[in-house]
């Protein structure tokens, strides 16, 4: 069974999210809040498997309840939900910590698939969406840390082996793991292992958090 709670300012918004989701055998709402802190309260209580996260709430933001959450080390994912797709809020958001974002306007099954796939680990924005989201608003943002060395200097990249840090380019570039075992002729089990491995290595929570590190460590520049 899924855990979910639902982070978002408006009851109409919280009420239908609710009514979804429990119509799901899968899946259980354990709780709402209607501000960024009592979603960061809630979370470190109920410890749901994944939070709804709602970016534009009053008092503590989406992206800052976001990097509490994630900060905290628990196992909840966090799936934002931004009215505008594409904008500079959800790429703060997913640098922030979340596993994946969607728009307000998705179709409820996508909603589901989502929660679900970040349920389980999975990033919720294909590799190439993620890409072309960074690229566009990458230079809007401040930099993080690490973007001020190269990649050869950056801690989070030293234990990575030469082919762990060719696969961790090629993944900040959008391949997914089938190209990547046809352009560089390896079974793709090989690739999900060196994917695991890397994730681990870097402390990345999911690809998409691979894909930022990719960005920040400037193994990947902005096109």
């Amino acid at each position: 069974m899924t855990t979910v709670l639902i982070a978002d300012d408006q009851p109409l918004q919280r009420f239908g999210s609710r009514m979804l989701l429990e119509s799901q055998d899968d899946m259980t709402v354990v709780g709402e809040a209607p501000n960024g802190s009592d979603a960061v309260r809630l979370a470190s209580e109920l410890r749901p498997d994944v939070v709804l996260m709602d970016i534009r709430m009053p008092g503590l933001d989406g992206i800052e309840a976001t990097r509490r959450i994630t900060a905290a080390g628990d196992r909840t994912r966090i799936l934002i939900v931004t009215t505008f797709d594409l904008d500079e809020y959800a790429y703060a958001g997913l640098r922030a910590g979340a596993s994946g974002f969607l728009v307000k306007d998705a179709q409820p099954e996508e909603l589901l698939a989502g929660i679900r796939a970040v349920a389980t680990g999975e990033a919720v924005v294909a590799p190439s969406l993620t890409r072309r989201l960074l690229d566009a608003y990458v230079h809007h943002l401040p930099a993080g840390p690490g973007t001020e060395a190269g990649p050869q200097e950056d801690a989070r990249l030293a234990s990575l082996t030469d082919r762990e840090r060719e696969i961790l380019t090629v993944i900040g570039q959008g391949w997914t793991n089938t190209e990547i075992a046809t352009r560089l002729h390896l079974a793709e089990s090989t690739v999900k292992t060196h994917v695991g491995r890397i994730l681990a290595k870097t402390g990345s929570r999911d690809r998409i958090q691979a894909v930022i590190l990719a960005y920040d460590t400037k193994l990947v520049q902005p096109s």
